[in-house]
């Protein structure tokens, strides 16, 4: 993973809260585990209502995992009065998303001014054991956001 420097000396506190200020995150379960400059993690245990006919995790819920990984990983690398809108993402499923959690690893791998392109790898886990489930890669905007949406971080 290529070094990158945050702009923002908060960046995990305003990670973690930018991630609690979204339902459809909280509502699939998802917890960030770990964050660092340009790489996030994020998992989310399997529920019965996440899973489609075969069993394997549903691929919107994969897709919306690789958004939410990657986007927050180049949140930790903006200012403090920015944030930034997904404009692009591509992903390849290579094998059935099962076991007791998904775990996915978004890392940055270009940071410009004005444009952030990241790598998300998806794993399915089952007994600690990563397989390799899916890679994807995003395009995110980085934008100024409104005064109305800018809070204070410890």
């Amino acid at each position: 993973m290529a070094q990158f420097e945050p702009q923002n000396p908060n960046y995990d506190a305003e990670v973690r809260y930018r991630f609690a200020q979204q339902p459809y995150n909280l509502s699939i379960g998802a917890k960030i585990t770990d964050v660092k400059p340009g790489r996030v993690e994020v998992v989310v245990p399997t529920r019965s209502d996440l899973v489609q006919h075969n069993g394997f995790f549903h691929g919107g819920l994969i897709a919306g995992l690789a958004d939410i990984a990657g986007g927050f990983a180049g949140w930790s690398l903006v200012e403090v009065d920015q944030g930034m809108l997904t404009i692009e993402y591509k992903l390849n499923i290579v094998a059935p998303g099962l076991g007791d959690e998904l775990r996915a690893v978004g890392e940055v791998v270009s940071r410009g001014r004005s444009i952030i392109v990241t790598r998300i790898d998806i794993f399915g886990m089952r007994n600690e054991k990563p397989v390799l489930c899916t890679t994807a890669l995003q395009t995110l905007k980085v934008m100024k956001l409104p005064p109305e949406l800018l809070h204070e971080t410890d």
